[in-house]
């Protein structure tokens, strides 16, 4: 199923783009395919009540991330559902990312399973783009065994559409020269940044290409979609993207997120569930001697439409009680709209982070005592594991699994 192939025009150079952006193929579902072999050539998900990963075989039948699991099984009935794997998918990254690493030192990761690489300067050593990324590919697959898909550009969201084209499984390199002749044909979807919304005003008034939202003059634009999306799209419709690949910067948040399936929720349920990721989050962040002002909770409904809520606080802290009195007051603002539209995900994040160790602790002292506590549960959940120490509201409850909110 593999493809490599590189966009031609007439005019193109014959130097080659030195970005790279590498995404591994449907994840999590290649990660169960990897490790069962029964699975393989199968339609695969993984979960079941919302979908978290679906193999290429049951996209084939429609079957998407985020459909509901019922959804899914009427579209293909020989569905294979498979429980999610954390620590597996978390092995597997480090794994690619070791490749990565040993490819270049020019690194940014941007989730679990996709980079940036920049190549510039390694000809001499490694050879020309097209060989590294020819041989990061065979790499992945045989010494990981999971499949990964390559785009090479000179901008990196032209990289990252070169991957989003050439998948599943392939290579596409875009040459210096030929970028808008790339660029312009494709859907105007393709752009980082249009999602549903933002395609149905696009495509209302009749834009569907890159090159005719690209024709247009800003302004307009603006009036369509606002400032500051407007001079977003205009620019990378016209494949200006200046930012370099980031190396060793440090995550701007942490968080979790959980799938709640298609089952109604009580509001009680929900708000332990908030509760359960906020003690993961927080955990994560005394690991990290990490702390943050900006507390971000995401909502996921029954139509698929998504909303995001955020605080800032004074000070930033990585103390449970505080994070869970903001995040509960967002969640509390929008439970009307919970209960109308029915929730399917809900996500906490606490973002704007520092390191600890450079905050001041503010007055009145006392509040070290309560650190105290936040720490000693920590160990309680380090040597005895989380189920020894849990929230009296969580008890008998189904804790679920939920994933890490990873963002640029």
């Amino acid at each position: 199923m593999a493809c490599e192939h590189t966009f031609v025009s007439v005019s193109a150079s014959i130097d080659e783009p030195t970005i790279l952006h590498a995404d591994l193929d449907a994840f999590y579902a290649s990660v169960e395919q990897r490790d069962d072999p029964a699975l393989r050539g199968r339609p695969v998900i993984v979960g079941g009540g919302v979908i978290l990963a679906a193999s290429y075989e049951a996209k084939a039948y429609g079957v998407r991330t985020a459909m509901g699991g019922r959804q899914a099984r009427r579209l293909c009935p020989n569905l294979v559902e498979v429980r999610p794997r954390l620590q597996a998918y978390l092995d597997a990254s480090r794994a690619v990312f070791d490749l990565f690493h040993d490819t270049t030192p020019l690194v940014e990761g941007i989730s679990i399973d996709e980079a940036f690489l920049d190549v510039s300067g390694l000809g001499r050593v490694s050879g020309p783009p097209r060989a590294i990324a020819e041989r990061l590919r065979r790499r992945v697959l045989e010494e990981v065994g999971l499949p990964i898909t390559v785009g090479a550009a000179g901008t990196k969201h032209l990289a990252k559409v070169a991957s989003a084209v050439a998948k599943p499984d392939g290579l596409l390199v875009v040459p210096l020269g030929s970028e808008l002749a790339f660029l312009h044909p494709l859907p105007v979807e393709r752009l980082w940044g249009v999602g549903r919304v933002t395609s149905e005003k696009l495509r209302a008034r009749g834009i569907t290409t890159v090159g005719e939202l690209a024709a247009l003059p800003e302004p307009a634009l603006v009036s369509m979609l606002g400032r500051a999306s407007a001079h977003h799209l205009h620019a990378l419709a016209h494949n200006r993207d200046p930012r370099p690949v980031h190396v060793g910067r440090r995550r701007g948040s942490v968080g979790a997120q959980r799938a709640l399936g298609w089952r109604r929720r009580e509001f009680a349920e929900i708000d332990a569930t908030l509760l359960g990721l906020v003690d993961r989050v927080t955990a994560r962040l005394r690991a990290a001697e990490r702390v943050g002002r900006t507390v971000v909770v995401r909502f996921r409904f029954e139509d698929f439409s998504r909303a995001t809520r955020s605080s800032t606080m004074p000070m930033a802290t990585a103390e449970t009680r505080l994070v869970v009195e903001v995040a509960r007051a967002l969640l509390h603002a929008e439970r009307e709209l919970i209960e109308r539209a029915g929730l399917t995900l809900i996500g906490i994040s606490v973002a704007n982070l520092q390191d600890a160790r450079a905050v001041q602790l503010p007055l009145p002292f006392e509040r070290r005592n309560r650190a105290h506590l936040d720490r000693a549960i920590d160990a309680v959940h380090d040597r005895f594991g989380k189920s020894a120490v849990t929230r009296g509201v969580l008890l008998g409850r189904d804790p679920g699994w939920s994933a890490p909110m990873l963002s640029d």
